[in-house]
């Protein structure tokens, strides 16, 4: 065997840092582009406030409620639900007899507030909604609690 490296010394290895410099400028020039910068914190704005005067006269309201088990009650009312033709008339005779007696016309309209059970089956809330409808209620609105931490 021939050694030709005699009088040479061994060369240290190296590591080449140019392709590690490319692949940084590609993930520097990435995350750049994906970066959102939020504008909001940029400008020093003050929000206007409104100071709206309480509503005189409160709405007239129908409160539907559904429970879990598919019972509904009006008013606090229970009604028995067949079908929603009959919801619908029963709807409108609560509308009656909270409005002193007088059919609820175009202004005194009600405004259907549901409180559903959150396990009330998705068709029972429907159903209202459907009575609200064909008994001309345009105006439906939803109870909610807030949420409350442990």
């Amino acid at each position: 065997m021939m050694n030709f490296r005699r009088g040479q010394k061994r060369e240290d290895p190296e590591i080449n840092l140019i392709p590690f410099i490319d692949v940084l400028l590609v993930v520097l020039i990435f995350l750049m582009v994906t970066t959102t910068y939020s504008k909001f914190t940029e400008l020093k704005i003050t929000l206007p406030t409104a100071d709206a005067e309480k509503a005189l006269e409160k709405p007239f309201e129908l409160n539907v409620t559904v429970d879990a088990k598919g019972n509904y009650t009006i008013n606090n009312q229970p009604v028995s639900f067949s079908n929603v033709a009959n919801l619908a008339s029963d709807l409108k005779a609560a509308a009656a007899a909270g409005n002193n007696g007088q059919a609820a016309t175009g202004e005194k309209s009600p405004v259907v507030v549901i409180n559903a059970d959150q396990f009330a089956m998705h068709q029972m809330v429907i159903n209202v909604m459907e009575a609200a409808r064909m008994a001309g209620y345009d105006k439906l609105t939803f109870a909610a609690q807030t949420g409350q931490k442990n």
